[in-house]
């Protein structure tokens, strides 16, 4: 069942993957903390599990999320990434269902579940315009829309996608708001997905490959606030 999570439209997600951690991680993240309050700005990192609390006591703006977690209950389950922890390493949420980390719908389900329990927000990745509603259903906190295919190539989503995928999910729940993802790789790409409907986007490759992450990370979420401001006439 959803539950009520504070975080402002617009927001930016940005996910190292295992591209970044440890200290270059935290480099990144201070100066991304700094970036958050500058431009008033809601920012989701979801870092490795291993630096989780690393970026939790060293930034003050940020929402650290681990990139995945199990349903389990503490006891058994050598391996698995259990929510009690994930939440006392200082993460306020968790991301699901990632392409490269797919659950079944009743995991996902039960995922969720066990997030609200320990008091972590969701966010959910959905491929399908089919799969964004599926899992509008089981009322996350927010939603990624991300064609698995573009994942990675730079190519953004369709605009068709982005309008039919923010309206499938507004017609179930107009309380969970759509990210934007796959292909965002730059400045244009963030301004195009907001000026279509946008709530939110986020970036992996187009941070965390270029030349200077911090100065990238930088341009993109410019383009956010002054794209939304324009949109939204403040």
């Amino acid at each position: 069942m959803y539950s009520p999570y504070k975080i402002r439209a617009p927001f930016f997600e940005i996910g190292p993957k295992c591209i970044m951690w440890g200290e270059r991680m935290l480099k990144l993240a201070k100066v991304v903390d700094k970036i958050a309050e500058k431009y008033d700005l809601d920012i989701i990192v979801t870092p490795q599990y291993a630096d989780i609390r690393l970026l939790a006591e060293n930034t003050s703006n940020l929402h650290i999320y681990a990139q995945h977690m199990d349903s389990l209950y503490p006891g058994r389950g050598l391996g698995s990434v259990l929510p009690e922890s994930v939440k006392e390493a200082g993460a306020v949420g968790v991301m699901l269902n990632h392409a490269e980390k797919k659950l079944t719908m009743d995991e996902i389900r039960a995922t969720i579940a066990r997030a609200d329990e320990v008091g972590l927000a969701t966010i959910v990745c959905a491929d399908s315009v089919e799969e964004v509603a599926a899992i509008a259903k089981m009322g996350p906190n927010l939603i990624v829309a991300e064609p698995t295919e573009l994942i990675g190539t730079g190519v953004a989503s369709d605009m068709k996608y982005v309008v039919d995928t923010i309206e499938s999910v507004r017609a179930i729940n107009p309380d969970i708001m759509v990210l934007q993802g796959a292909g965002i790789s730059g400045p244009d790409d963030v301004a195009n997905v907001i000026r279509a409907g946008a709530q939110a986007t986020g970036c992996t490759s187009g941070i965390m490959k270029a030349a200077d992450p911090e100065a990238a990370a930088e341009e993109m979420l410019w383009a956010l606030r002054k794209t939304w401001d324009e949109v939204h006439g403040k």
